[in-house]
């Protein structure tokens, strides 16, 4: 007789017990997708240049407006705390120093791709909308171009747009040429 075997899935609490233990190194590169550890891929330095284009200029103008997370995490609930490349989060001037930024103070998350595309497309884009993030952008560095996700459904963003070099994104009612922000040869 077949038996049923089931996944034992971790929560928030869990994951930072192992890496006070040790099983988790601080160098380790992951995150907490649905009770899953997901080992992140390398950063190469064209990801490393766009994450910090992007992370000066929204600095720059979003100042006292919005706080701008780098490769922070983000706890969604008990079970799922990624670390998106950028998060644009409600201004508070503690920084998130007391906790964590949750669902409801995520205003847009970017995640910058090259190998990931798929999985930031495949796995990430449903993730994120499941959660109701109101926007979400892929910048893919093969394709020289940024896609952005708008209104959040069950398991998907209704709306999406790609935005190519020369295009003028608006961000939250400010506005990015994609060209400043990407790496083009």
């Amino acid at each position: 007789m077949p038996v049923e075997v089931e996944k034992r899935l971790i929560n928030v609490e869990e994951y930072y017990k192992m890496a006070e233990v040790g099983i988790l190194k601080t160098d380790d590169r992951v995150e907490l997708i649905n009770g899953e550890i997901y080992e992140m891929s390398p950063i190469g330095s064209k990801h490393a240049a766009i994450v910090n284009r992007l992370a000066r200029q929204l600095n720059i103008l979003f100042e006292k407006q919005a706080t701008i997370g780098v490769q922070s995490p983000v706890r969604l609930d008990n079970k799922n705390e990624p670390e998106p490349d950028i998060s644009i989060l409600k201004f508070r001037s503690d920084d998130y120093s007391g906790s964590h930024p949750s669902v409801s103070d995520i205003l847009l998350v970017i995640e910058v791709a090259d190998s990931s595309v798929k999985y930031d497309k495949n796995v990430k884009m449903p993730f994120y909308a499941s959660f109701g993030i109101p926007e979400y952008w892929i910048v893919d560095i093969d394709a020289n171009a940024i896609e952005v996700f708008k209104r959040p459904g069950s398991k998907a963003y209704d709306e999406k747009q790609i935005f190519k070099p020369f295009d003028i994104i608006d961000i939250l009612g400010k506005t990015l040429v994609v060209k400043q922000i990407l790496i083009l040869d």
